[in-house]
């Protein structure tokens, strides 16, 4: 191949000035002098050109092959029905095809799921990255094998950057039916107690225009309902406990729908609490008595009602009442008319004075079995006779007293199953025998209940601390009174601000002190389960995956109470896990996958797109089967439009490689002399004749 190359000797501008000035000159001297100025104006010609020094360039090019990419769309819509069956038998045609068709290079591109992401389908990315290595002038065109959902398509052609068609190539069927939920407004916190609104929409394709909507918190149906489809409908639901509360919404399903996954919505929605109201009502003053105080006031979250008793009932020294400065203590208000309102209530060394009748104690007994928690922090007078375990709180509490005190140095010491539960398992400095704490010195004896868990236990492995469950309430009871000796730093001290914390946090039922606990956790593609439980086997868990399927996963033992699983996935979606009453919610990938928010093919979505690019956008799927209708793939070597019903184009560019150039002046050495010396003895002879013909 050649061609010809220019490298003025003088700057261009003045080549082009002189240029135009011989022209001008050999115009002028034509007209005037006839045809015997030819020559001259050719000698003109030459000394420009030989200013110009033109050269004679041959390239030995190589040619290359043009490139096409193929998108192939193997995302979870395009997985539906039997668009895969669609997407395969078209892959093969096209690179049939595209082998039929010379100097053309395919490159299949299989784009996948984005694992942990949100973005849905992302072609065009896929695209570009296919081509990131192709000049733009060796880009035949691309193919895309979609059901015409892509999540990230440019807003016009220029944006695109494809100097080439575009072809799209849809899968699936005209009449598909499809429902799915939209979600409008979604909380992510919510107060306890109190209603959060979601707003959305259930939208229809080919449905009768009613939905059921079926609600769940946590796994437990708390409402149904039947809306109209197509308009934004308000679901209250009550945050029931702080953490995660894993709500899911579903719609009732459609005949011969394309999926289901699309017919849920799931929000997890972080319970807060407002204020933690605790009651604490300390028996008499004693040392240990502000420790609880301290506890509770340093907790920012945590409103704290105290009172001591410091003038019971008995106590009769003529002091008239009108002179006490002492507030009255408000039994009606607190056990009575406010009760409910409290988290917590802390008994510390308190004795049956007679101060709170016994229907007071029932109250808090009803109050505890509907969802309140009790703690008693015991001293000597647990074992007389002003014992709380002679009033109604003796139905609740796990341990009663045998009249027995322990007057004795000794190390509390985690029990068996205290290892196992969270309150005590791993306390700093237990992880040794004896414990790396210091010593107590008093304890009251008592007689465990069936029901109660002693996870701590003194001299004889006598109860400690014993935790128990009253049906939806909790109670604790502490059988010594020197928990302060630790806070005191007596030799040594101990973890008090860890067991107290716990121990009143687990009360208050914070979820990650559950000591029968079900929890999932997703890591890239792997749910990791962890089990939390005081029996030494707590036996399999049933998986549900997004599809409806369900299989059973053996759990490996871990730390003591501790069982865990590590469970790979494939696919997008929210996965129920139970173990006997318990369920746990692991979402792989967004909650809910804008993949799977619609999933009905639609030729027309990038229609436009493609045919700015000159290129096509139509359905290959046929109504019936997985058979395909692949347009003829046909090389095209000009024109603006790459598409016709039955066929599809290719820009061929015939590009290729130069490997070598030859370069031959034309006016340098003799043979650019001869020429301007041959133009100028022309053009002088041609004026010599001239001139003898007019003497003659």
């Amino acid at each position: 191949m050649w061609s010809v190359s220019l490298a003025p000797m003088v700057p261009l501008p003045l080549l082009i000035g002189l240029a135009v000035l011989a022209a001008l000159a050999a115009g002028a001297a034509i007209v005037l002098a006839g045809r015997s100025a030819i020559l001259r104006a050719l000698a003109l010609v030459v000394l420009t050109a030989a200013l110009a020094d033109p050269s004679l360039v041959f390239e030995d090019r190589e040619p290359v092959k043009d490139v096409v990419s193929v998108v192939v769309d193997r995302s979870a819509s395009n997985r539906l029905a039997d668009r895969t069956a669609q997407t395969d038998a078209a892959v093969a045609e096209i690179e049939r095809q595209l082998r039929g068709i010379p100097n053309v290079e395919p490159r299949i591109v299989e784009l996948r799921d984005a694992q942990g992401t949100n973005d849905g389908t992302r072609l065009f990315e896929a695209l570009s990255s296919s081509l990131a290595d192709v000049p733009s002038e060796r880009v035949a065109g691309a193919i895309a094998i979609t059901d015409g959902l892509a999540h990230d398509a440019p807003p016009n052609a220029e944006a695109l950057g494809l100097r080439a068609p575009l072809h799209i190539l849809t899968t699936g069927r005209n009449a598909e039916i499809d429902r799915r939920i939209v979600l409008v407004d979604s909380p992510r916190f919510g107060i306890v107690g109190k209603d959060q609104i979601i707003r959305l929409r259930v939208v229809d394709k080919g449905g009768p225009g009613r939905a059921g909507l079926t609600i769940r918190r946590d796994g437990e149906i708390i409402a149904r309902r039947e809306v109209a489809t197509g308009q934004t409908v308000h679901v209250p639901v009550r945050i029931d406990r702080g953490g995660p509360n894993v709500v899911e919404i579903e719609a009732s399903p459609l005949d011969n729908e394309l999926t289901l996954a699309n017919n849920r919505a799931v929000i997890t929605i972080e319970g807060v609490r407002d204020k933690l109201r605790v009651l604490l009502v300390s028996g008499e003053p004693h040392p240990g008595e502000r420790t609880w105080r301290n506890l509770l006031k340093a907790d920012a979250n945590v409103d704290l009602v105290h009172f001591t008793i410091l003038r019971p009932p008995e106590k009769q020294d003529g002091t008239p009442i009108n002179e006490l400065s002492l507030i009255a203590f408000p039994t009606r208000e607190l056990f009575q008319v406010k009760i409910k309102e409290f988290d917590l209530i802390i008994f510390d060394r308190y004795a049956n004075q007679s101060i709170l009748p016994l229907l007071y104690f029932e109250n808090i007994v009803r109050y505890v079995r509907d969802g309140g928690a009790l703690l008693v922090a015991a001293g000597p007078e647990y074992a007389g006779s002003q014992t709380l375990a002679r009033t109604p709180l003796g139905q609740i509490l796990p341990a009663l007293p045998d009249g027995s005190v322990i007057d004795e140095a000794y190390r509390a010491t985690v029990s068996e199953p205290g290892k196992r539960h969270p309150v005590t398992r791993d306390l700093p400095g237990s992880e040794v025998s004896p414990p790396r704490w210091g010593e107590w010195l008093r304890m009251v004896g008592a007689q465990a209940r069936a029901g109660g868990a002693p996870v701590m236990t003194g001299p004889g492995d006598r109860p400690l601390l014993m935790l128990a469950r009253e049906q939806k309430g909790r109670v604790a009871l502490f059988l010594s009174d020197h928990a302060w000796l630790w806070a005191r730093g007596f030799r040594d001290g101990g973890p008090y601000l860890d067991l107290l914390r716990r121990l009143s946090h687990w009360l208050m039922k914070e979820p990650e002190l559950e000591e029968e606990a079900l929890r999932a956790t997703v890591r890239g593609a792997t749910v990791e389960v962890e089990r939390q439980t005081l029996r030494d086997n707590p036996g399999p868990i049933t998986i549900t995956g997004p599809d409806g399927q369900s299989r059973t996963v053996t759990l490996e033992p871990g730390r003591p109470g501790l069982f865990t699983a590590r469970i790979p996935t494939s696919d997008l979606g929210l996965y129920r896990l139970t173990a006997d009453n318990l369920t746990a919610f692991a979402s792989v990938g967004p909650e809910n996958p804008r993949e799977l928010m619609e999933v009905v093919s639609d030729p027309g979505a990038l229609q436009q797109l493609a045919q700015a690019t000159g290129g096509s956008s139509r359905r290959i799927g046929r109504e019936s089967g997985s058979a395909v209708n692949v347009p003829r793939i046909v090389p095209v070597r000009s024109g603006s439009q790459f598409a016709g019903n039955d066929w599809i184009g290719l820009r061929i560019s015939d590009s290729g490689i130069v490997r070598g150039v030859r370069i031959s002046p034309l006016f340098i050495g003799l043979l650019g002399l001869a020429v301007l010396f041959g133009a100028l003895v022309a053009g002088w002879l041609g004026e010599s004749g001239r001139r003898l013909r007019r003497q003659s």
